[in-house]
């Protein structure tokens, strides 16, 4: 049997290859370049639309361990983000277009996958994996909604990105914090306690986009607009993405740059996601001292965000209960972050491959990345909890044992990595012995 995978995202792109890889046909119909969303501009495939991070890359911290089980389970997206890595510190970033390029090479080039460039305005018949991401629309979004009745939304906001030769340099110096990388990871805008007090201000009464009447907004705690961080107290910037620890640096507050590529010809402003409107952005961030005469490569903007909540509508498979014929992957089953949207992608890719092939896929242990998300999106919750899209995290596992005495958050961070590697290492095996069988 064919699976068609509708969505050249990460998702998408993640569940094809998963399946071609284990001796399945797949058709990936992607809309690009037809038909761009509102935060789209280019026809490649895993297009990444806000930061060019996938988070940190350390196998202590929830994101890295998450990276470690995708490079485990032969990712397609973390083998091409690897090979198209740019400094970043302790951070996993890509040179963007390298990236796409990659997939989009990968994925068109596999004998067992056919890539279709067109709209689908109704589903296709036979198995379907939508991955077609949080802007999923058209008659396929229509489709949707109709199965899954009333969902929930939040908005997502990107960040600006500058010109790196724009940047004046007799107000901005190099350095990762707690020297991390090799200390030209990232560009360092300082202010002081009045330029931070005077900006503050300005995001706090600049010129928004407002969304439509019909819309309310709902954003995720994990990617704020800079604004709505702003008007929550004076400091709060300073104790987040504009904190000066770990720099050597007497600065109130710092705005940090990191590369959009390997040639550094770009910056993007970390943590700087916002829904100012465009003359408003230039106006505002124009008043950090080393953005004073910057060339805006591109401005910020923000978009709409659908998510379904999964634990009432698919089954262990992230299959729609209303028609099992239909998979969800990726961020529109609850998760945030490419990383998470890669990996939902590449469960739900095995799911299938095992169902086709009569090899059954066991469910990822709970206390690995995998089954941690896996847990987040599809366990049962009481009818009034309310469900929100969440990045991995340490407290989506389940509560370390018990062990006397004092312990530190780094060795409770260790022991969450440790219990998840043995875990994992037992979990891959059984993929192992079904990729045998596939083939």
């Amino acid at each position: 049997m064919k699976v068609t995978v509708i969505g050249g995202g990460l998702a998408g792109c993640e569940a094809a290859w998963q399946l071609a890889e284990r001796g399945v046909d797949v058709t990936l119909v992607e809309q690009k370049p037809a038909r761009l969303s509102p935060a789209h501009g280019s026809p490649l495939l895993a297009e990444l639309v806000c930061s060019n991070s996938l988070r940190g890359d350390g196998i202590e911290t929830p994101a890295g361990l998450l990276k470690a089980e995708l490079r485990a389970a032969g990712s397609l997206v973390l083998g091409c983000a690897d090979a198209t890595k740019v400094p970043a510190g302790d951070a996993l970033a890509v040179d963007r277009h390298a990236f796409g390029r990659a997939v989009t090479v990968a994925v068109a080039s596999h004998p067992r996958i056919t890539l279709e460039r067109r709209a689908l305005d109704a589903l296709p018949d036979g198995k379907v994996i939508l991955a077609g991401g949080p802007l999923v629309g058209g008659g396929v979004e229509r489709k949707l909604r109709a199965l899954c009745g009333d969902r929930f939304y939040f908005y997502d906001a990107i960040a600006p990105i500058v010109d790196a030769e724009s940047i004046d340099w007799d107000h901005a110096f190099y350095g990762s914090r707690y020297g991390k990388g090799d200390g030209a990871d990232y560009v360092n805008c300082p202010l002081t306690k009045d330029e931070y007090v005077a900006f503050v201000e300005a995001l706090r009464t600049g010129t928004k986009v407002a969304p439509h009447p019909f819309e309310e907004p709902r954003y995720f705690e994990g990617c704020l607009p800079v604004e709505i961080m702003a008007e929550r107290g004076e400091d709060t910037l300073a104790f987040g993405p504009m904190k000066p620890v770990g720099l050597e640096t007497d600065a109130y507050a710092v705005v940090q740059l990191r590369a959009e590529s390997r040639q550094a010809t770009s910056y993007n402003l970390v943590g700087f996601q916002t829904r100012l409107t465009y003359p408003e952005q230039k106006r505002v961030f124009s008043m950090i001292p080393a953005l004073a005469k910057a060339e805006w490569v591109r401005f910020g903007s923000i978009h709409r965000n659908a998510y379904i909540e999964s634990h009432r509508l698919l089954d262990e498979h992230f299959a729609l209960r209303a028609l099992p014929r239909l998979h969800l992957a990726g961020q529109i089953t609850g998760v945030e972050g490419y990383i998470e949207s890669t990996a939902i992608g590449l469960l739900v890719g095995l799911f299938i491959a095992g169902e086709l092939t009569g090899s059954a896929v066991a469910i990822p242990p709970p206390e690995t990345a995998f089954g941690a998300l896996y847990a987040h999106a599809l366990r049962p919750r009481e009818p009034k909890e309310l469900f929100q899209p969440s990045n991995i995290n340490f407290g989506l596992m389940p509560p370390l044992p018990y062990q006397k005495g004092r312990h530190g958050k780094r060795d409770r961070r260790l022991r969450h990595v440790e219990r998840a590697r043995v875990a994992h290492e037992a979990w891959t095996k059984t993929l192992s012995a079904m990729a045998g069988t596939l083939r």
